[in-house]
């Protein structure tokens, strides 16, 4: 059985034909958010509506890392290598310490509370990029049913804690990633919940600590993008209705990694970053491919 579908022939460089797909766990509800500790040899993930963070550990299954969670969704690690988190039932991004305390990053703006952050990525100059769309909030499922105070903006915090909202223009903006360079930070919008809205990623250009252009990138179908990383040569693995996509950095389709239920969210891990994790529906997936991924520890 194939798992691939190869759009462009440049994909077959990318991965491994005879790698399968595994499913390594499975009897959750909404998966999210897998960040990998390759020091500890780990992967966290979010399970949301069952409020906790798991830990998959290969070669031995998965334990408990933290419940209840705060409905936390996205995850990522500092340049330090703690964990930072998105809660959907606090609205707030954290961070554990290494004594297990949690420190509030942000929880509000503009004196006013956020709605339920959802994916953070960390800069290299130690600024927490993250996105804020009203899912959490909007039924309890995921969170705790509540008023939106605040647009769907995406921010950004700089190691003093300020906080500013860099892009304000989105619908609901969900997972996003930066590029190898830094140069280019690439954002998914999945749109308001009930809506019709459009379903893309955007590109915007990185100067410190603002963002330019904003054009949209790549439109995935089926389904939506939400989830993405990317890979060492630029090239962008997203979430899909029909499992993963690899698009090119100039905006091509490459190829799908095949997955049988809806993708949320993706990782790579591994000894050499080239295991892709994927966060999907009720199940957490692995594949081998032939890169590495680009992020932090």
């Amino acid at each position: 059985m194939s798992f691939y579908d190869a759009i462009d022939p440049r994909f077959g460089k990318y991965v491994l034909f005879n790698a399968p797909l595994k499913q390594v766990a499975t009897g959750f509800d909404w998966v999210e958010g897998p960040v990998w500790f390759g020091d500890a040899g780990c992967l966290l993930f979010s399970d949301i509506p069952n409020n906790r963070i798991l830990r998959y550990t290969p070669g031995a299954g998965v334990t408990t890392y933290r419940a209840p969670s705060n409905y936390a969704n996205g995850h990522t690690r500092d340049r330090m290598g703690r964990l930072v988190s998105c809660e959907h039932g606090t609205r707030r991004v954290t961070r554990t310490e290494w004594d297990g305390s949690i420190t509030i990053i942000a929880d509000r703006f503009d004196g006013k509370r956020l709605n339920s952050p959802n994916d953070v990525v960390v800069h290299s100059d130690g600024s927490i990029w993250f996105t804020d769309p009203h899912y959490g909030i909007m039924t309890n499922y995921e969170g705790f049913a509540g008023t939106q105070d605040l647009p769907c903006n995406v921010y950004r915090v700089d190691p003093d804690g300020t906080i500013a909202a860099v892009a304000t223009d989105f619908n609901c903006p969900n997972g996003l990633a930066f590029s190898p360079d830094e140069t280019r930070l690439y954002i998914a919008d999945t749109g308001r919940m009930f809506s019709q809205d459009a379903q893309h990623i955007r590109a915007f250009g990185v100067t410190g600590a603002t963002l330019s252009g904003g054009a949209v990138f790549h439109s995935v179908t089926p389904g939506a993008a939400d989830g993405l990383r990317c890979d060492t040569d630029g090239n962008i693995w997203t979430s899909a209705g029909d499992g993963v996509h690899c698009i090119s950095a100039q905006g091509d389709m490459l190829g799908k990694i095949l997955v049988p239920e809806i993708v949320s969210n993706i990782c790579f891990g591994g000894r050499a970053k080239h295991q892709l994790y994927i966060t999907a529906t009720t199940s957490l997936y692995t594949i081998t491919l032939n890169r590495s991924g680009a992020q932090t520890p």
